[in-house]
């Protein structure tokens, strides 16, 4: 481990971390309630192939 490039490596990850929130925003609300929407679709299908996988593993004796 080279530990002369320590501090350069953290300058450049501090401007680029400077840079992600310079470019950020907060989303709007209706930007926001399709994004509550579309994640909660995506735990619900995620959450019933996980119940219908557990089933057919239940029924297949697994």
């Amino acid at each position: 481990m080279d530990f002369k490039n320590i501090p350069i490596k953290l300058k450049t990850f501090a401007t680029e971390c400077r840079r992600v929130f310079l470019v950020t925003r907060k989303p709007g609300m209706q930007e926001f309630k399709i994004i509550v929407k579309v994640s909660a679709i995506g735990m619900i299908i995620i959450g019933f192939v996980g119940f219908i996988i557990t089933i057919v593993s239940k029924l297949l004796g697994f």
